[in-house]
């Protein structure tokens, strides 16, 4: 009988924080996905602003990592917006440009080579 009360006592404190760190680890998982993809368009954002000021020649390429549960990526409209697939459901992080531009990303999951380059009146992003 004493076996029985220790053992419930130690399950009454375990599981909860079992439950609690696994509630924890997810939602830290998807605010680091959600930073990443914010940080990869503030430099996508920046190269953009960047080749639109030099001029219609000038290009430039970067190569970024895209983390996985990525549900759709567009660009247009003076912003880049990321679709993320998360816990609570999907959640758009959108990065706001200055100058027009347009084009295409892929969504895989690994390394990319972004293009970018200036076609004058905007700039052209492209995966």
């Amino acid at each position: 009988m004493e076996y029985l009360v220790i053992v419930g006592f130690v399950a009454v404190i375990v599981i909860p924080m079992i439950v609690i760190f696994y509630t924890y680890a997810g939602r830290t998982e998807d605010q680091i996905v959600s930073n990443q993809l914010q940080k990869i368009g503030l430099k996508i954002g920046d190269s953009a602003e960047a080749v639109y000021y030099l001029g219609e020649p000038s290009r430039t390429r970067m190569r970024a990592y895209f983390p996985k549960n990525i549900d759709n990526a567009t660009v247009g409209n003076n912003e880049i917006v990321f679709i993320v697939r998360t816990k609570q459901g999907l959640d758009h992080i959108v990065v706001y440009t200055t100058i027009p531009v347009s084009g295409s990303l892929d969504i895989h999951s690994g390394y990319h080579n972004i293009n970018i380059q200036s076609r004058g009146s905007y700039v052209e992003i492209a995966d």
